[in-house]
């Protein structure tokens, strides 16, 4: 059985990135491109992403506009920001707002962006983990409540 490909959503204004964003990185990833945070979010309707990837500067709302809008309703996915500016302030609110795994410069290095998305997927992946593990946990617990009631009422 073929390995899954990790599941990508890139968000950029600008066509030209998100096409040169998919040839860097489809045979990698399973990329999904959208042109504004309005086609973002369909996408995260219709689709199962685990990195979102965002530029900051875009019409209508920033990228980390975008990723805080996104929380609330697909809190799993891990957060990239990607700007061509050094902006001091978008960082900062990338991190209190956006809740953003990394932040990224334009141009990005392919190979340095590979490795990132990678290794957010291992973040996203272990907290699924956790997330099954405590689960597990409370249903044993549940069980071993249980099984202490029967035994204290026999």
């Amino acid at each position: 059985m073929a390995e899954e490909k990790i599941q990508v959503l890139y968000v950029d204004d600008e066509v030209n990135n998100l096409h040169s964003f998919k040839a860097a990185f489809r045979r990698d990833f399973m990329v999904f491109t959208a042109e504004s945070a309005k086609e973002g979010l369909a996408i995260l309707e219709q689709e199962h992403i685990e990195v979102i990837i965002t530029d900051q500067r875009m019409p209508e709302m920033t990228g980390v506009e975008f990723l805080e809008s996104v929380i609330p309703h697909y809190p799993e996915p891990i957060r990239i920001l990607l700007t061509g500016y050094t902006d001091i302030q978008a960082v900062i609110d990338a991190i209190n707002k956006g809740q953003v795994y990394h932040y990224i410069t334009k141009p990005w290095d392919e190979e340095q962006l590979r490795n990132i998305i990678k290794k957010a997927y291992e973040v996203y992946a272990l907290r699924a983990e956790n997330k099954e593990l405590v689960k597990s946990l409370l249903r044993a617990n549940e069980q071993l409540e249980f099984l202490l009631r029967q035994r204290l009422l026999s």
